[in-house]
């Protein structure tokens, strides 16, 4: 899969996808976060009816809601929201996880609500990037993710390219990418910064979980 995929342009490992996988086996997950309305763009152009799951963590900072619904209404997206357990979120809440126990916190509110999700689905759309972080930069267009294969299409993607089609096409800019954030998570781990500097400052994490072979079926 990779030898085919590789040489193909970033659309047309998309129009392949869907060539070769019936729509029900498709998993597209989106943080709404800076880097977002790039992939979101190009899926919505050669299939309109990819729904797009966002992990409502509850902790979103209003301008990422905001901007969720702003590309929503531009792109007439299908997004369904995906809820961490109540009882279990508000635990998380009145005891501050993400202060001393930022692993937990990311898994009750952001890996376990997908996890019922995951096991519905063969392939999983992510929008991940090499130049984002060293663990990205080792990753291939496809990749084994437990029992799910993760699906890469702009993987390759060189950071000027990026920013060129980002221009070109005019996409419409997270709020807070005007006051330093180069990457949004949830409100209480996120800061200004290059990249992803400014997730879980001084915690020694740059990854959620979502991204790191988490999914096994559980037997």
């Amino acid at each position: 899969m990779n030898k085919s995929y590789a040489k193909l342009s970033f659309r047309e490992r998309l129009e392949k996808l869907y060539k070769q996988f019936p729509q029900e086996d498709i998993l597209f997950t989106s943080s709404f976060g800076t880097r977002s309305a790039f992939l979101i763009r190009i899926v919505q152009e050669i299939n309109p009816a990819q729904v797009i799951k966002f992990i409502d963590t509850t902790y979103h900072f209003p301008e990422t809601l905001a901007y969720k619904e702003e590309l929503t209404e531009k792109y007439n997206l299908k997004v369904e929201h995906v809820y961490p357990d109540p009882i279990q979120n508000k635990l998380t809440t009145d005891e501050s996880w993400w202060i001393d126990h930022p692993n937990m916190c990311c898994t009750v509110n952001k890996i376990a609500p997908l996890d019922s999700v995951v096991g519905k689905y063969k392939i999983w759309i992510s929008g991940l990037l090499h130049f984002q972080t060293s663990h990205r930069s080792r990753l291939r267009v496809w990749e084994e993710n437990g029992d799910i294969a993760k699906f890469h299409p702009i993987i390759d993607m060189p950071e000027g390219e990026f920013l060129y089609h980002k221009g070109k096409w005019n996409l419409p800019a997270h709020p807070l990418e005007a006051q330093g954030y180069h990457s949004v998570g949830c409100s209480h781990c996120t800061r200004p910064g290059q990249k992803r500097a400014g997730r879980w400052t001084s915690k020694g994490k740059t990854e959620c979980g979502l991204h790191t072979s988490f999914y096994y079926k559980k037997k």
